[in-house]
């Protein structure tokens, strides 16, 4: 194994999780594609860097270096920065500039970097300085609620949160789903038929893009 990382659930409500760990050696892994925006903080040889990720709109090849520390962040869908141009973010990694060794610009502000033990509330003093912002419209749509909106409206604030359209989120997670009923033991036919796929190709293909493996690859893994 070429990283060695702890994680647990956030204690902000803008975040998912916390991860954090090192890197034993060089690294080109398949990262699936992604819904929620990330801050990583990286170490390495005496430099450091703060990144915003994602969202990746398809599967593609991280990388990372040997003996770097890295602190991530997850973010919780819904949870962006306003005063950035989220289209515009879509399938990037955008280095924040720094301020020094210890702190970076954000919004006008240089901020101290985050540690592991500190990073929730250096994220809810983001979010109570207005750099942070979280929109619960998405999660509600996601889990079925229809909010009494016209349709603009709704696509408008998917958008703005995540850069993405709402049926764009769905075909991730569904295929993120999938990647995991598969790993689990599920066999192929029995996952296009409990997440709705028209067929195996339909579902290969979906894989294919957002996940990076097809099914078969994924159930060999397991």
């Amino acid at each position: 194994m070429s990283l060695i990382f702890e994680e647990r659930p956030s204690d902000s409500e803008y975040a998912d999780a916390i991860t954090w760990g090192h890197s034993l050696s060089d690294g080109t892994p398949m990262r699936p594609a992604e819904t929620n925006w990330h801050l990583v903080l990286i170490r390495h040889q005496g430099d450091v860097r703060l990144v915003l990720v994602g969202p990746w709109t398809t599967s593609g090849m991280a990388t990372y270096e040997a003996n770097a520390e890295i602190l991530w962040v997850r973010l919780k869908l819904g949870t962006f920065i306003p005063h950035l141009p989220t289209r515009k973010l879509l399938d990037t990694e955008t280095d924040l500039p720094l301020a020094g060794n210890r702190s970076f610009w954000l919004k006008g502000a240089a901020w101290q970097f985050p540690t592991a033990e500190n990073v929730d509330t250096f994220i809810n003093r983001l979010a109570k300085e207005d750099i942070l912002a979280y929109d619960p419209l998405i999660h509600d749509v996601l889990r079925g609620y229809t909010p009494d909106l016209a349709a603009r409206t709704i696509r408008g604030r998917f958008l703005r949160a995540t850069g993405l359209s709402r049926g764009l989120v769905y075909q991730i997670q569904r295929a993120k789903q999938a990647a995991e009923l598969l790993r689990q033991g599920t066999s192929i036919l029995d996952t296009v038929d409990t997440l709705g796929y028209y067929d195996q190709p339909h579902l290969t293909r979906e894989l294919k893009r957002f996940i990076g493996y097809t099914p078969a690859q994924i159930t060999l893994s397991k």
